[in-house]
Order: structure tokens, then C-alpha cells, then sequence
């Protein structure tokens, strides 16, 4: 696979691939001299270095032979989430993919989620592995306010929402599961890596 790595002031470098979650899979696994850490996004993922121990040249050299692997058989867990499915948005997404509602959540808790990466706020996790029929839009106006616990999608991600927040993602339902907790000894229940499934429960 391709990569191009752009460099990140003296302590990081920027790879843009294909299979960002299978990249840092395999480059954990190898774990080059220097590297303190890594972070994803949907379409790269910062190396960032020790420049004490490693620079940029020597570095990109063994980031350019590395090989993704299945990022499925990292062991981060996997984590059931309950959804009620009965949210603003659930019969207008219905009606725009062409299914019916029950249909609709059949297609949503039976896909198999990764958490590809975090952003927008802490928690927040870009859940991956969405039936491309759920592929749809943002709304074209975002509410002011969504309720924590939110379980929403927006083009090829799901997403559950860890506190109160604007947004423009598409509502389908709401859990009780608590995806960010500062008391918890791991903050942010779904990692970067983390398996996901969402499971219908009645309201």
C-alpha cells in the first residue's frame, strides 16, 4: 500500500492511507525505536517521536515498508450498546434510504462498528463499518442542542454523542450507556480500535 508522509515540526509525522486503524495496528505491533505516540483520523495518522531518539528521515524509512494487517484481531475489546431506536430523525432517514423503519434498525444494530477515531469532543468516537445504504447526509441545518447518549449517523459513520452539544448528525436513537466518564479509570469507553455493536432494546 501506498502512504505519503508529510512532516510535522521536529517531533511528528502525518501518514495518509487507506487503512488508517490496520496501518497503526501494524505499527504498534512493530514498534519503532522513538515513537511515543500515535493518533488517528479518518484518512492519516500522526507518528509523533522522541527526536532524541529518532528523526523524521530515519523514521519515515520504516514507515514507508510497514504493511497494515487486519486491525480486527487487535485486542481492544468489543462493547454491546442498547440503543432505543425512536429518534427525531429515525423516519426521515427511513424514508431517504428507501426502507422502512423497522428495516431501517435492522440494517443499523446489525452492522459490526470499529471506532476509527476521536474528535469533536472528548469521547466522541467516528464509528466505522456502516451498511453504505446508511450512508446519508448531514441534516442542513444542525440543532443547537443534542441530548448525551445520542446514537446518530452522518455520511459514513456512527456516532454516539457523550455530552450535551450542537450538532448535525442524523438522530435514529439514544442510549443510557455512559460513553465518556471522568471517574472511570479509562475515560473513553470506545478507544480508537474498540469493537462496537448496537443492539434494539424497547423503550
Amino acid at each position: 500500500m501506498t502512504v505519503r508522509l508529510l512532516p510535522c515540526g521536529r517531533r511528528a509525522v502525518l501518514v495518509e492511507t487507506g487503512d488508517v486503524l490496520g496501518y497503526q495496528a501494524a505499527l504498534a505491533e512493530l514498534a519503532p525505536d522513538g515513537v511515543e505516540e500515535l493518533v488517528p483520523a479518518a484518512r492519516t495518522l500522526l507518528v509523533r517521536f522522541d527526536p532524541a531518539v529518532t528523526d523524521a528521515g530515519r523514521l519515515g524509512a520504516v514507515l514507508r515498508e510497514v504493511s497494515p494487517v487486519d486491525s480486527a484481531t487487535a485486542d481492544a475489546g468489543e462493547v454491546v450498546i442498547p440503543v432505543v431506536y425512536d429518534g427525531e430523525d429515525l423516519a426521515e432517514v427511513a424514508a431517504e434510504t428507501g426502507l422502512g423503519v423497522g428495516a431501517l434498525i435492522a440494517r443499523h444494530s446489525g452492522g459490526s462498528y470499529v471506532s476509527a477515531f476521536c474528535g469533536f469532543a472528548p469521547g466522541f468516537a467516528y464509528l466505522s463499518g456502516s451498511d453504505p445504504v446508511l450512508h446519508v447526509s448531514r441534516r442542513s441545518s444542525p440543532r443547537t442542542r443534542i441530548p448525551p447518549g445520542s446514537v446518530a449517523i452522518a455520511g459514513e459513520y456512527s456516532a454516539i454523542y457523550p455530552s450535551a452539544s450542537p450538532g448535525g448528525w442524523r438522530l435514529l436513537g439514544r442510549t443510557d450507556v455512559p460513553v465518556w466518564d471522568v471517574e472511570r479509570d479509562q475515560p473513553n469507553l470506545l478507544p480508537p480500535g474498540t469493537r462496537v455493536r448496537f443492539t434494539a432494546v424497547p423503550s
